[in-house]
């Protein structure tokens, strides 16, 4: 049976476009995965913890020698990477904050990269990959090619890097410019904005239409 890890990160509420787009793109999963199973967690409402010294710790000696506190973040970190074990699609919101990832998302990162169930600490493969990794993105601003921001995006680039270990390979789907509608200054970019909202939304309506569909 198909099984979906659903992530959301946004701090913004119902005015999150990252949300409309994993929600858009979680129920395109459903309906293309009749029966399928959704496991859901939310880093913007429900954030983890960071890793202190007891949890970067529990990464270099072995779990015989756990103090508690390592034990009790070396086991969230087990939870979080079955979560993606488990799951053939994950579903990963990525609004862009002050030029990069949020911090609840690179904490998420940060649990996953664990050796000897992430990745083989003696070889350095992934132990995570082979599985669909979709992240919708959302960028306030502009950052394409030739725009005066060109190169401010922080979070799609490191993202793929940050997760190399693991074996994850995300493919993005971003929406541009969601700040013009409620910016004033903004204005004149909300026709390129609904351009690149509507670009994203129709990826997503194609992820998983069949090819018979799709010809």
């Amino acid at each position: 049976m198909a099984h979906l890890l659903y992530i959301d990160s946004s701090i913004r509420g119902e005015h999150s476009v990252s949300r409309r787009l994993t929600a858009r793109a979680a129920a395109a999963w459903r309906a293309a995965h009749p029966g399928g199973t959704v496991t859901y967690r939310d880093l913007g409402r429900e954030p983890l913890p960071h890793l202190d010294e007891a949890g970067g710790l529990a990464r270099m000696v072995p779990a015989e020698q756990h103090t508690p506190a390592q034990r009790e973040s070396w086991q969230l970190s087990e939870r979080l990477v079955d979560e993606v074990r488990r799951a053939d699609t994950i579903l990963l919101g990525l609004p862009l904050y002050n030029y990069g990832a949020p911090s609840s998302v690179k904490t998420w990162v940060d649990h996953l990269i664990a050796p000897g169930i992430a990745y083989d600490p003696a070889t350095g493969a992934g132990l995570l990959g082979g599985r669909e990794f979709i992240v919708l993105g959302s960028r306030g601003g502009g950052y394409g090619p030739g725009t005066p921001r060109e190169g401010w995006d922080h979070a799609e680039p490191w993202l793929p890097h940050g997760l190399s270990m693991t074996g994850l390979e995300p493919r993005f789907i971003s929406a541009e410019l969601t700040l013009a509608p409620v910016n004033p200054a903004m204005t004149e970019l909300i026709p390129l904005h609904e351009q690149s909202l509507a670009a994203a939304e129709r990826a997503i309506d194609e992820l998983w239409v069949p090819a018979s569909a799709a010809a």
